[in-house]
């Protein structure tokens, strides 16, 4: 990325900019701001796959209802031909959320998942005819191990599944369909090239979209490489799908967006297969709190709903959050160090580049503080009061606990209690 993202904004600006929406006239393959960046939300189908997770049609529909109230524009909300489960949930979302005129005006795009055969293409109509808005994701591999240990299909064939597939789609009644060309960062860029210049024959009116993964870093520059070298790749949207095995998911889907991409395919908590995806909070908070150094982008997501679905996926799921998880995990906007509570004490921004009600949390004490070995700080804000000598002998005994306990909570403060009544004798 040749900006630098290292620029602080200050988080009192970033609510500034209105919600925009594009309510009922939707265009898949058109966005009048080019700075807009369309969220597509795939927790229900990519996040699901995660090792462990699990959740019910009921929990996936309460949460489709939430992402389209977060402001997401496309619910990926599962892969219809795989169980007679996702196609009769990916229905009932269709009916449901996929005609639900959310505040701002919209009404979500549901899409479904399905590979290059005309099965996985049947069911994903069948389930998904129902939405105001539907779109079918169809995908097939494009690199070279792919193409030859699992497809068993040369470069031609797997060309000429894609464009009579994408032509199937089309003829069911899909007019917003997602093509992705999966494992794209191991592809060869030329053939990347060629099977993306055929499929545009056909998108100008299928409205086929692209969709991009990449394992391994440098993803900015396969966007641009993809931009440059492929005629009439203006008439389409990009679309970013980052894989967290490196811990570049979200770094690679900003590079993506920060090249061009208007589409960026992220999951709530960053749940996924292997290692998760890209992370919605993660990419969004930062598109927000960057957007000077961005280039000017932003999303539609209303971010004071960000805690809401984190806290939501991670109940359904079973997938629990790390404590020091970016954005949403539960130290997130805790301080302990000394250092770093009189900082917060005197002005929140020097440790803070954005409010935790951004994200609509409301912490217990508005400069989160927490009592550590590091600093025994604020003890007035428990309502108790101490000076001199007595103040000194009263944290030094504190200290001595917390060496033990990394933290002491307000579920501790029992310890604190019997330390204030303990009367040493020398």
């Amino acid at each position: 990325m040749a900006t630098s993202l290292s620029h602080v904004s200050s988080f009192k600006s970033l609510n500034t900019r209105p919600q925009k929406s594009y309510g009922l006239g939707y265009i898949p393959n058109y966005i009048q701001d080019p700075n807009r960046v369309r969220v597509f939300d795939t927790t229900l189908r990519d996040g699901e796959q995660a090792p462990g997770a699990s959740m019910t049609p009921e929990q996936k529909l309460h949460i489709a209802h939430h992402l389209a109230k977060l402001g997401v524009d496309i619910i990926e909300v599962g892969f219809p031909a795989s169980n007679k489960a996702d196609l009769e949930t990916t229905k009932l979302i269709a009916h449901e959320v996929g005609n639900t005129i959310v505040d701002d005006g919209r009404i979500p795009v549901i899409c479904g998942l399905a590979r290059c055969n005309e099965n996985d293409i049947d069911k994903a109509w069948e389930a998904l005819k129902y939405a105001k808005f539907p779109r079918i994701h169809v995908f097939i591999s494009t690199s070279e191990i792919h193409m030859k240990y699992k497809l068993r299909m040369l470069k031609e064939e797997v060309i000429e599944k894609a464009r009579t597939m994408v032509a199937y789609a089309r003829s069911l009644g899909f007019n917003d369909v997602q093509f992705g060309p999966e494992d794209a960062g191991r592809s060869e860029r030329e053939f990347l090239y060629e099977i993306i210049g055929r499929l545009l024959k056909l998108v100008l009116q299928l409205f086929a979209f692209l969709i991009l993964l990449e394992l391994l870093g440098l993803y900015g520059q396969l966007i641009a490489d993809i931009r440059a070298n492929t005629p009439n790749i203006q008439n389409v949207i990009i679309s970013t799908h980052c894989h967290n095995d490196l811990g570049l998911a979200t770094a690679n889907t900003l590079e993506g967006a920060y090249a061009g991409a208007r589409q960026v395919e992220v999951t709530i908590n960053g749940i996924g297969e292997r290692a998760g995806n890209a992370s919605l909070e993660e990419v969004v908070m930062t598109i927000k709190c960057k957007e000077e150094a961005l280039g000017g982008l932003y999303t539609n997501i209303n971010t004071r709903h960000i805690l809401m679905a984190s806290k939501m996926v991670e109940e359904y799921s079973g997938m629990n959050l790390q404590p020091h998880k970016a954005i949403v995990g539960a130290n997130a906007f805790v301080h302990e160090s000394g250092i770093h509570q009189d900082g917060m004490l005197k002005n929140k921004s020097t440790y803070e580049i954005m409010s935790p009600e951004d994200i609509g949390l409301h912490r217990s004490n508005e400069f989160g503080l927490t009592l550590g070995k590091l600093r025994y700080a604020e003890f007035q804000l428990l309502g108790y009061n101490f000076e001199g000598m007595e103040l000194n002998d009263l944290f030094w005994r504190f200290k001595s606990i917390a060496e033990t306990k990394k933290l002491a909570f307000v579920k501790r403060l029992l310890f604190i209690s019997y330390l204030i009544s303990y009367q040493p004798t020398y």
